[in-house]
């Protein structure tokens, strides 16, 4: 009697620990680790691109150290992991360690690295776009596929959106830093104002970059990737990266605002 009690018991107590796992498998799966880690390096760059245009390149090891921190690959894992589990139910999780643990799924994400770190370059980036160009120039029947796959997770406006936000809270730290003297509604409006501009640039680069990403797969390699990104599965798992980069990226930006507003403003005293 006693071991029929307890028995569901201890099974119900196992279940969050066996989510846990399975998530931890999903996370390995999606090398979120090396994705992270690629993005910091993205922020670093730019971070010295604000010492140089903003500090007159006087940040100093002080200033590296605070950029550092802002961009911490293991913290920004763990905001897209806590996304992905408010996300994703546990079949849902199932189906896309089914889809990521094939020989497919496994190159689409060395290759989504590999290009993201590649494009990272001016000169690579600028050679994607033009390939772009001229292949949506033709009506290129990978154009229309890497099309599908961007619809069918949403990617421009989720982009957009992430990338306006992340400029708000850009501000916003500047402002909490002493830089700026702005409202939460100037700083929106001026934000806004960007909406065409970056949703344009958006889409460009999007196209461009998954071009070269999934250059090395067939067509037919592409479709099926779509097909999964189109089944409740992919659009949870997208919805959850983009969730949890989302946050991510607004966290950095606005401690990235407003340590540079702080350097600032002891530059001027």
């Amino acid at each position: 009697m006693r071991a029929w009690v307890f028995a569901p018991l201890l099974w119900l107590l196992a279940l969050p620990a066996w989510a846990d796992a399975r998530m931890t498998v999903l996370v390995d799966l999606l090398e979120l680790r090396q994705a992270a880690v690629i993005l910091s390096d993205e922020g670093q760059a730019h971070a010295e691109v604000l010492n140089q245009d903003m500090l007159g390149g006087q940040g100093g090891p002080a200033w590296q150290m605070q950029v550092e921190s802002i961009h911490d690959p293991d913290r920004m894992v763990e905001m897209v992991r806590r996304a992905l589990e408010e996300t994703m139910t546990a079949e849902e999780v199932e189906k896309t360690i089914a889809f990521y643990s094939t020989e497919l799924g496994r190159r689409i994400v060395g290759l989504e690295n590999a290009a993201r770190a590649a494009i990272a370059e001016p000169e690579i980036e600028q050679i994607a776009r033009a390939n772009y160009g001229v292949l949506a120039g033709d009506g290129d029947t990978r154009v229309t596929l890497i099309r599908r796959l961007i619809d069918a997770s949403d990617m421009i406006d989720r982009n957009v959106g992430t990338a306006l936000n992340s400029n708000f809270q850009f501000l916003r730290g500047m402002r909490d830093g002493g830089a700026l003297e702005d409202s939460d509604e100037d700083l929106l409006a001026d934000v806004g104002a960007d909406l065409d501009a970056v949703t344009e640039d958006t889409s460009v680069w999007l196209h461009a970059y998954m071009l070269l990403a999934y250059h090395p797969l067939s067509n037919a390699e592409i479709a099926q990737y779509a097909a999964y990104a189109e089944t409740p599965a992919g659009r949870a798992l997208n919805r959850g990266l983009f969730d949890g980069f989302g946050r991510a990226y607004e966290d950095i930006s606005y401690g990235l605002g407003r340590a540079l507003a702080l350097n600032m403003v002891a530059e001027s005293l």
